[in-house]
């Protein structure tokens, strides 16, 4: 049921882009080319052309002028949306006086383009556009047009200075020991998080245009020479082939490029923080971006990463080994914890120990449900719970899980209504699902108890070994662009299974992913190694002084340990 796999097909006419600067021109992904329409040599005829398709908004500001005192302009821009002060500063005030040097001098309308650019405007971002949709495109978002009489071209100038967020910690992914920097809905500040964690002349970053409607930026961005070239083309492929009318989040993207659409399962990971997607990009993966969204998406991705922390690489390596551990035991808690409970109680009681048993069937005395509808009433009512606490504001929602853990379980337990042992199942289940990062991985694991307990109902362990099974065969068959989903453990790889369960010494890590064929796999220099192959010397010793490392030697020092002396006088 889940071994569907949608076959994408290359569409016609359309090519990924070069990588190019953020802010050049690019034609729409998910789009057919529209007729180009050439900016009219008339300034009323193109003002009329501008404003007719914006529908005379209140915030479009239209603003007549003359350049230098002599050309007829008009400049043209969102007033919500452009910076008012570039506007007046930097552009008006810049064409309404002739630069010194060219005071007295006859300036015809054919070098009228080239003293704009490069000696009267105090903008660096600006460019000549012939096509009028390129204009409107401008103008919606947050860019300024000024046309000029008999120019027949208009100057775009990005002025946008829409009211963003500022940058602050994560919401999703808490860490004690880390950076405390978040991605925020603004593409071109996200992309700044990320060329400052990279400065580097590899990085590179792709932006097209998806959505007929919306038009959303979305950045594809990896490191050349460390990222698989056929893995940046397919990931420029599928986005190419999505035609919709609007791409809001990165969530969007995700539904339409992973490889198998009705897995639980998610087969791209998504973060919110920027150093998390740089060291993805130095192992060979690729990063999404979309503007408006706070998130980014990660591709390929295996199902170790999904338990795992950017906190993981901070700290040493034996306690993250242990925290690792303790998250896969909760995570196997969290999944078989009810189903067990049911298939136990209902077909093989005698695996209980007689003390323990004896007090379970006290406990169920007078409940009058059988434990698998017991254990699902529980299950619903406690994603009820989650899903009223994470839906009602901040200072409510805390309020009503400890009335609804505490007031409504006792509640419940002293009515009759459910024994307490399975009051005890569901929040130990319930809290072993808190412990994985990825909340989507969560919540797959938390549909999955449902069919483990109906069958666990109906065939005790059997029932559950056959859905175990299931799953596992399911997960088996899963592919992240072509990468196996439970690699690096199958198929096996040495090298890879050294940051899975538990994690290897940074130093000994010293290729990359092996799964995601990297053109450069070593990212640890041979010259650590061989200085991690030299004997320790203790250069601070009491009784040894000197160090090899530094050009001295070791040798045992004199019995004042090199001291002038008691220089006290008494």
């Amino acid at each position: 049921m889940f071994w569907s796999r949608r076959k994408y097909r290359k569409p016609q006419n359309r090519q990924p882009e070069s990588p190019a600067p953020m802010g050049a021109d690019r034609s729409s992904v998910g789009e057919r080319r529209k007729p180009v329409t050439p900016v009219p040599d008339r300034l009323e005829e193109a003002v009329e052309k501008i404003k007719l398709p914006l529908g005379g908004s209140e915030d479009l500001i239209i603003r007549r002028f003359h350049i230098f005192g002599t050309f007829p302009a008009a400049v043209i821009y969102f007033s919500n949306m452009a910076n008012q002060a570039a506007v007046n500063g930097e552009i008006m005030k810049s064409l309404m006086y002739l630069p010194a040097h060219l005071n007295g001098r006859e300036l015809p309308l054919q070098r009228l383009k080239e003293v704009i650019l490069h000696d009267a405007l105090y903008h660096s971002n600006g460019k000549l556009e012939e096509e009028l949709e390129t204009l409107l495109d401008g103008i919606l978002r947050g860019q300024t047009v000024i046309v000029v009489d008999g120019l027949g071209e208009g100057l775009l100038l990005d002025t946008a200075g829409v009211t963003k967020r500022s940058i602050s910690q994560p919401q999703t992914e808490q860490v004690i020991r880390g950076a405390r920097e978040g991605f925020i809905e603004q593409l071109d500040t996200n992309v700044a998080l990320l060329r400052y964690r990279l400065p580097t002349t590899d990085f590179r970053i792709t932006v097209t245009k998806i959505g007929r409607v919306t038009q959303s930026r979305v950045a594809v961005c990896y490191l050349e020479g460390i990222a698989n070239e056929a893995l940046v083309e397919e990931v420029q492929r599928r986005l190419s082939a999505i035609d919709t009318d609007g791409i809001l989040d990165v969530g969007y993207l995700e539904q339409y490029i992973e490889d198998n659409h009705y897995s639980p399962f998610p087969q791209l990971q998504n973060t919110e923080r920027p150093d998390k997607a740089v060291a993805n990009l130095l192992e060979g993966r690729v990063i999404i971006m979309v503007d408006g969204s706070p998130f980014a998406l990660i591709a390929p991705t295996v199902f170790s990463q999904f338990y795992q922390t950017t906190e993981d690489y901070s700290e040493r390596f034996v306690m993250v080994s242990f925290i690792r551990l303790a998250r896969l035991l909760a995570l196997a808690f969290s999944l078989i914890t009810p189903s067990l409970y049911v298939a136990i109680i209902s077909y093989n009681p005698e695996l209980i120990p007689t003390e323990f048993a004896v007090a379970v069937s006290g406990g169920r005395a007078g409940v009058p449900f059988p434990s698998v509808v017991e254990v699902l009433i529980m299950e619903a009512s406690m994603e009820v719970l989650r899903e009223a606490t994470l839906r009602l504001p901040q200072q409510i929602g805390g309020a009503l899980s400890i009335v609804g853990v505490l007031v409504i379980g006792q509640a419940a337990v002293a009515a009759g209504f459910v024994s307490p042992i399975t009051v005890v199942v569901i929040a130990l289940t319930t809290i072993g699902s808190f412990a994985t990062p990825a909340y989507n991985a969560a919540l797959a694991l938390r549909l999955l108890r449902f069919p483990l307990v109906f069958l666990a109902g109906m065939f005790g362990l059997y029932g559950v070994m056959i859905g175990l099974i299931l799953i596992a065969n399911h997960m088996l068959s899963l592919r992240s662009f072509g990468v196996p989903y439970l690699s690096p453990v199958v198929p096996g790889n040495f090298e890879g299974m050294k940051d899975t369960v538990m994690r290897a010494p940074l130093w000994s890590m010293w290729r990359r992913p092996a799964q995601l064929h990297t053109p450069n796999q070593v990212r640890v220099g041979e010259k650590v190694q061989e200085q991690l192959n030299q004997p320790i010397h203790n250069t601070l010793d009491p009784i040894k002084t000197g160090n090899e490392k530094w050009g001295g030697d070791d040798g045992i020092s004199e019995a004042d340990h090199g001291h002038s002396g008691d220089l006290r006088s008494d």
